[in-house]
């Protein structure tokens, strides 16, 4: 990793501490899918929509915090949700790009 990428990631986890203590929540959940949730919102944005991409990443969270205030069944949670949006962006229709012919 370049220093200029350690110096993004570096704020990156002060930004996500900082609004992780306003909202009062913990850390662990997010920490235990944070490839799975950044892969997830990579693919959306490249795939299915752009700027659905971090509304999914809300409704995944939102999903996944209703129900249970245990971080280890919210972190289970998460991990499910991203799994069942991996197949919903599987089987979504990729657009076709326009025919060089015509």
């Amino acid at each position: 990793m370049s220093a200029d990428e350690s110096d993004k990631m570096g704020v990156m986890n002060a930004w996500l501490d900082a609004v992780c203590a306003e909202l009062g929540a913990d850390r662990s959940v997010m920490d235990a899918n944070t490839t799975g949730l950044l892969d997830l919102i990579r693919d959306v944005a490249h795939g299915p929509s752009r700027p659905g991409a971090p509304m999914t990443a809300f409704l995944v969270g939102l999903a996944s915090a209703s129900g249970s205030q245990d971080p280890t069944v919210q972190a289970h949670k998460v991990a499910e949700h991203v799994a069942a949006v991996n197949r919903l962006i599987a089987g979504w229709p990729t657009p076709t790009a326009p025919s060089s012919e015509g």
